[in-house]
């Protein structure tokens, strides 16, 4: 089965749930391990895109002439 690719926008507000999670108090210990394997993928996540990024505009940046 082929996983979809989760968007920049979508890990964010996913991270920024569990953040709201955890800091109202509504995960158990049990849940805090799962929640943070899950918030350090998204958070590599958005960090690969984020160098995608940097490097595509470098790219054009470069391929400009001003």
């Amino acid at each position: 089965m082929e996983q979809k690719k989760i968007t920049y926008s979508e890990a964010t507000a996913e991270l920024e749930s569990i953040l709201q999670r955890l800091r109202s108090g509504e995960l158990g210990v049990d849940e805090l391990t799962a929640a943070t394997t899950r918030a350090k993928a998204l958070i590599e996540i958005c960090r690969q895109q984020l160098t995608v990024t940097k490097q595509e505009l470098d790219t054009i940046i470069d391929n400009t002439t001003l």
